[in-house]
């Protein structure tokens, strides 16, 4: 958000939409601001430019709506978002009260939403290092060895992805970020949401998310991964490639918990720390019972 005037920034971006902004909250600020505004409505401001992700975001949920799969949903107008001092904003419905979704229930969607079509809009390819080389050079509370460390191990696994090429299987639209957090389940439907990361790749990638769960996390019990594997009618452990997805996935939440603890270091330096000594294989096997940083 703009540091040096929210209520400015979003009250422009309203205007600029035809939108009311007087009695909006603030809902979440993180890698995207969210707020709730009057009429059920919620405006999404992205960080500087991303206006690119922004309009796949609105490209996403308008395929999904043509396909009648349950997705939150743009409000009518702009095709594109509206850029307000470099931010891209876009506006949606709000869901009612939800929660998030199951084991079980993401796979079930999974399993539709990888055999669907792809849009004709053009959403590119995976890329399951964006923004890691950024996280690690802005991640304040490393030191030179941790952080040479860090890049040393991006670059192993960006050549270990690129060896797997045709190995990893067809491509198909991916979600990109697929956990239970991003599916909300209603009273009548569950939801997906949040398409910043939503490209073609291999369906392998939006699975490896809950399996590491279970097997890097130990947040999943065995039950529930094995139910997960029912739903979807796959478990992508027994694929002989998943040991990569899963350290690009460890690599990424490692990451993002350096960032958030670059900008909050009393509330989140010491879990960023110690992921990152996991990886570093200093706390044993998994799994490494990993808290949550929002």
């Amino acid at each position: 958000m703009d540091c040096r005037d929210p209520a400015g920034l979003l009250a422009e971006a309203c205007a600029a939409a035809g939108r009311p902004s007087v009695g909006a909250e603030l809902i979440r600020a993180g890698e995207n601001t969210l707020w709730r505004l009057p009429g059920q409505v919620v405006a999404r401001i992205h960080r500087t430019g991303r206006t690119a992700v922004a309009a796949r975001e609105l490209t996403v949920a308008r395929w999904l709506h043509r396909h009648r799969v349950p997705a939150v949903r743009p409000l009518d107008g702009p095709p594109a978002p509206i850029v307000v001092r470099g931010r891209p904003v876009t506006f949606w419905h709000e869901l009612p009260p939800h929660r998030h979704a199951t084991a079980p229930e993401l796979a079930a969607v999974l399993r539709r939403f990888h055999r669907l079509p792809p849009p004709e809009a053009e959403l590119g390819i995976i890329d399951p290092f964006v923004r890691l080389p950024d996280r690690i050079d802005g991640a304040t509370t490393l030191d030179a060895p941790q952080r040479g460390w860090l890049h040393a191990r991006l670059a192993e696994l960006r050549t270990a992805w690129a060896e797997l090429g045709a190995a990893a299987g067809p491509s198909t639209v991916v979600h990109g970020d697929a956990w239970g957090g991003n599916l909300a389940v209603t009273a009548t439907a569950a939801h997906l949401l949040d398409f910043e990361r939503t490209a073609l790749g291999p369906p392998a990638w939006d699975l490896t998310s809950t399996a590491v769960a279970h097997d890097s996390f130990g947040t999943l019990t065995a039950p529930g991964y094995a139910a997960f594997c029912a739903a979807y009618g796959a478990d992508v452990t027994e694929w002989p490639g998943y040991p990569v997805f899963r350290a690009v996935r460890e690599l990424r939440l490692v990451c993002y918990a350096l960032q958030q603890a670059a900008a909050d270091p009393a509330r989140h330096a010491a879990q960023a720390h110690y992921r990152l000594a996991c990886l570093r294989g200093e706390h044993g096997p998994r799994p490494w019972r990993w808290t949550a940083v929002d």
